[in-house]
């Protein structure tokens, strides 16, 4: 079992600099993997990412909602051409430095979105097999992305 970063992150990064393992890594390029990826190979399963998520988009793999109900004005992040995902959004990581993602979407309140389909990018990401998602392409920078110049913004 793993812990899984759903589509409802804003690239904070606090869970990234609690990881005993060092298993998250930014999504690059992020046009096409717009979250933080854990490495379900090397995650140890401790939790300590949950709580340092302001967003509450990380779940244990098992827990990942299918039918997550919105308290209203979450923000959901998606891969670029993803049809209903065209507003940008900026905020700020707990940093204080400035975050951007462009293909975004507001949640209304009451709003039920299924999650579940975050599941596999986190695999796909650092190419990991998963017995659910057999035949999938396995095509994410994984580990590699930690050599991309990262900013922020």
């Amino acid at each position: 079992m793993t812990y899984i970063i759903t589509s409802l992150c804003l690239r904070d990064s606090g869970c990234v600099e609690v990881c005993p393992v060092e298993c998250i890594v930014p999504g690059q390029p992020r046009e096409e993997w717009p979250w933080f990826y854990i490495d379900p190979d090397t995650c140890i399963d401790c939790g300590a990412c949950v709580p340092e998520c302001p967003y509450e988009a990380i779940f244990p793999e098992d827990e990942v909602p299918d039918a997550y109900e919105a308290a209203g004005g979450e923000v959901q992040s998606m891969p670029a051409g993803t049809p209903g995902f065209d507003q940008p959004y900026e905020g700020t990581n707990h940093h204080g430095d400035t975050v951007r993602l462009q293909y975004t979407r507001v949640l209304e309140a009451g709003e039920i979105v299924d999650l579940t389909p975050d599941i596999p990018p986190n695999y796909l990401y650092f190419g990991v097999d998963h017995p659910d998602y057999e035949g999938e392409p396995k095509y994410g920078m994984g580990y590699d992305a930690l050599e991309m110049p990262y900013e922020p913004d």
